[in-house]
């Protein structure tokens, strides 16, 4: 599984944008993307899912019971 912090930056880097122009584009102070791709994790979800957004994607919290039950079938 990918991480977020790697899933931003290659998608980022597949639409050839520095940080500072993705961080316009996507309505979030740069940051924001800073911390994204250094991986923190103390982000605020709504501005992870503006940042995702341009990508088609969002979060959402899951329930980890659910989440390791679903990993055990695979």
């Amino acid at each position: 599984m990918m991480t977020l912090a790697d899933f931003v930056k290659e998608k980022r880097n597949e639409v050839n944008l520095t940080q500072e122009a993705f961080a316009e584009r996507a309505g979030v102070a740069l940051t924001v993307i800073r911390k994204i791709e250094q991986g923190k994790e103390n982000l605020n979800l709504e501005k992870v899912n503006q940042v995702l957004r341009m990508f088609g994607h969002t979060l959402a919290p899951v329930n980890a019971r659910e989440l390791s039950k679903n990993e055990k079938k695979e």
